[in-house]
C-alpha cells in the first residue's frame, strides 16, 4: 500500500482488533510516519493506541522511568533517531569526540532497556548517508562518519543478541530496495526525514516484528514444483533434462531458492509441498536428480495429485495441525496464486515476479519469516512435525485411542526452566496460539526470572515415545499467591502434542506439586483470544470451580486436597 493509502486507513476503527499500546519517539518530526504506523495496524486488524511524543524528547522520555511514557504503559516503544541528525552531531564534536559517537548512542539505549525492562524497544537502525569528508578513504578512520554509523548499527545488532527487550528494525536494508528513502525538500522544511514512499516499507517491518513477539509468525512454507524448485516440468520433461544445478544458466536460480528453503528450515520453518503432478513423477526428481540441494526427507508434508491446491493446502495444515494464517504459498502460476487467495484468504501468497532470476531477491526483501527468537531446537522442527505425521498414519492401524496411546509407551521429562531451555521455553510461549489458557506473552528475560524467584514455580515438559523425541511441548508458570494458595500464570502447550493426554499429566504435575508444598488452593484464569477458544471450558473438565466470568474471561478456583490426578498414558521419567 502507498503512504496515502495508509493514511486514509488509519482513520477507519477496528472492531475487534488485537489490542496494541506503542509509542514512537524521534528526533525528527514523526507525524508522517505516525500515519503509516496507525494504517499498517487496521490493515492486520491491531486496533492500536499510539503514544507520539512530542518532537525530540527521546533522550528526556528513556531516560528515566518517572515519565509521561512510563505512565502511558506501552507494549512496545519504536524509537526512531534519524542518520541526518547524527551527522549534525557529529560535524560539531571535536575530533576525538567523534571516536566515541557510536558507543555513546548505544551505551544510551542499554540504559533505556534497563529503565523500561517491561517493554520491547524496536529500534530503528541508521541509514547510510556520508559525509563526503575523506571519500572512502573513511573506511580508514575510525572517528569519520560513515564509520560511525557502520559501527553503531552492528553495535545495535549486539545490543539486541544481549538484550531480551531490545529488537533492531532494520531499515538499513531498505535502501538496496527503496531508490529514495529521504526527501530533502521535506526534511529542511519539515524535519521529516524518511521519505513517504519509503514508509509504508518502514512500518511494515516494525509491525513484523510486533506480530512475531506477540505469537504472529509464519511457520510452513509450501512450495509448488515445476518452475518453482526447478526449471521445467517433470512429467513432459523427465528429471535428466530439468533445469538445476551449479552451472551457468537458469538452474542455478533455482538451486539457490532450494538453498534458501533448507536455510528457513534448518531455522525452524516447516517445508510441504504442493503440486498437481502424479505422485511418482513429484518425488523422481528428489531421488534421483544428483544435484538437488532439497531431498524428500527436508519434507513434512508431501502432496501431488490434481486436487485444487487451495484444498490441498487446507490438508496439509490439518495434518500439521497449523493455522491457515501460518502458511506462506510460493507458486509461479499467476492463476494458481490467485486460486489460493480466493480460497484461503488467511494464507500468505506472495506475488512472484514473472522472471525467475528475480524469485530470490523479491522474496527476501518480502521479510515473510520475522521471528521474535531462535534456539537450537529450531532446526528439529522439521523432525518434529515429521513425526507426528508418522503418529497420525499409526493412528489408523488401531481401534482404540487408548491402544494407540499404549502402543508409542511415552515418557514425560518434567524440568525447572534453566538457561538451557530457556530460549525453547520463551519460543513456545510467544508462537502458542491455540493451547494458551491466558496467552500472556514472557520474554526470555521474564523466562529467566521466574526461573530464580521463589515466588514462581515453573515446569517445562518434554515428551518422547517410540517414534522420536517432541522436545519442549508444554510450559507452565505457577505463581505463590500466599501461603494456601498458588495461581496458574500460565499454560501453554504446543499443537504437535494435541490428543496424547499431555494436558491431564501437565496437571498432574500441578496437582503433585501443589500438594506437596502443602498449598490448598489452586486457582486458575482463562482469557479469550481469537485462537485459543478450545481450551474455552478446560478448567471446568479438570474439575475446577467457576467463581467469575465477564465478557469470556473466568475465574477458577480448585481444592486441592479434593482434586484428583488424571490417568494418562505417559509415564514421567
Amino acid at each position: 500500500m502507498t503512504f496515502n493509502e495508509l493514511k486514509k486507513l488509519s482513520k477507519k476503527p477496528v472492531n475487534g482488533g488485537i489490542k496494541l499500546k506503542a509509542a514512537l519517539l524521534g528526533d525528527t518530526a514523526t507525524q508522517f510516519m505516525a500515519a503509516a504506523l496507525k494504517g499498517t495496524a487496521v490493515k492486520f486488524g491491531f486496533d492500536l493506541e499510539l503514544f507520539e511524543a512530542d518532537f525530540n524528547q527521546v533522550e528526556n522520555l528513556l531516560s528515566s522511568q518517572n515519565s509521561a511514557l512510563n505512565e502511558f504503559g506501552a507494549d512496545f516503544i519504536i524509537v526512531y533517531q534519524s542518520s541526518r541528525k547524527l551527522l549534525e552531531k557529529h560535524l560539531r564534536l571535536d575530533f576525538n569526540s567523534q571516536k566515541n559517537l557510536a558507543e555513546e548512542r548505544v551505551k544510551f539505549l542499554k540504559t533505556a532497556c534497563e529503565n523500561f525492562p517491561k517493554q520491547k524497544i524496536i529500534c530503528l537502525n541508521y541509514l547510510e548517508i556520508d559525509d563526503g569528508i575523506f571519500g572512502s578513504y573513511a573506511n580508514k578512520v575510525e572517528a569519520s562518519f560513515i564509520n560511525q554509523v557502520r559501527k553503531l548499527n552492528l553495535s545495535l545488532a549486539k545490543l539486541a543478541q544481549e538484550t531480551p527487550n531490545f529488537y533492531v528494525c532494520d531499515i538499513a536494508l531498505l535502501q538496496q530496495k527503496i531508490v529514495s528513502t529521504f526527501s530533502p525538500s521535506l526534511y529542511a522544511n519539515a524535519e521529516i526525514d524518511i521519505s513517504p514512499d519509503a514508509l509504508p516499507d518502514v512500518a511494515e517491518r516494525v509491525f513484523a516484528i510486533i506480530k512475531a513477539t506477540i505469537g504472529i509468525a509464519k511457520k510452513c512454507l509450501v512450495l509448488d514444483l515445476d518452475n518453482t524448485l526447478w526449471g521445467g516440468i517433470v512429467g513432459d520433461d523427465g528429471v535428466e533434462n530439468l533445469q538445476i544445478g551449479h552451472g551457468l544458466g537458469i538452474g542455478k536460480v533455482f538451486t539457490n531458492i532450494q538453498l534458501w528453503c533448507k536455510k528457513l528450515k534448518e531455522r525452524g520453518i516447516i517445508l510441504a509441498v504442493c503440486s498437481k503432478n502424479e505422485l511418482e513423477n513429484a518425488k523422481a526428481p528428489f531421488l534421483n536428480h544428483p544435484e538437488m540441494e532439497l531431498k524428500l526427507e527436508d519434507f513434512s508434508a508431501f502432496y501431488a495429485n490434481w486436487k485444487p491446491k487451495s484444498q490441498n493446502i487446507a490438508d496439509i495444515a490439518k495434518e500439521l495441525n497449523i493455522g491457515l494464517d501460518s502458511i506462506v504459498f510460493l507458486d509461479d502460476s499467476p492463476s494458481e496464486r490467485a486460486q489460493v487467495r480466493n480460497d484461503l484468504p488467511m494464507v500468505c501468497v506472495p506475488e512472484l515476479p514473472p522472471d525467475p532470476a528475480l524469485y530470490l531477491d523479491f522474496l527476501a526483501s518480502q521479510n515473510i519469516f520475522e521471528t521474535a527468537n531462535f534456539s537450537e531446537a529450531d532446526a528439529e522442527r522439521a523432525l518434529f512435525y515429521k513425526n507426528e505425521s508418522l503418529r497420525k498414519e499409526m493412528r489408523t492401524n488401531f481401534d482404540s485411542q487408548d491402544d494407540f496411546l499404549k502402543s508409542l509407551e511415552m515418557r514425560g521429562k518434567v524440568e525447572n526452566f534453566n538457561n538451557f531451555n530457556s530460549p525453547r521455553v520463551a519460543q513456545l510461549l510467544s508462537r502458542t496460539n491455540q493451547f494458551n489458557l491466558r496467552t500472556i506473552r514472557h520474554s526470555l528475560n521474564d523466562v529467566l526470572n521466574f526461573a530464580s524467584d521463589d515466588g514462581f514455580k515453573t515446569f517445562a515438559i518434554s515428551l518422547t515415545d517410540n517414534i522420536g523425541s517432541s522436545g519442549i511441548v508444554a510450559v507452565i508458570i505457577l505463581k505463590k499467591i500466599s501461603e494456601s494458595e498458588i495461581f496458574i500464570d500460565t499454560w501453554a502447550m504446543s499443537c504437535r502434542a494435541f490428543q496424547r493426554g499431555l494436558e491431564f499429566f501437565s496437571f498432574n504435575q500441578i496437582l503433585e506439586f501443589a500438594k506437596q508444598a502443602g498449598f490448598k488452593k489452586i486457582s486458575a484464569e482463562y482469557i479469550p483470544t481469537a485462537k485459543n477458544k478450545i481450551t474455552e471450558n478446560f478448567y471446568e473438565e479438570l474439575g475446577f470451580n467457576l467463581t467469575n466470568s465477564t465478557d469470556g474471561k473466568k475465574s477458577y478456583i480448585l481444592d486441592a486436597d479434593k482434586a484428583k490426578t488424571f490417568k494418562t498414558f505417559i509415564e514421567k521419567e
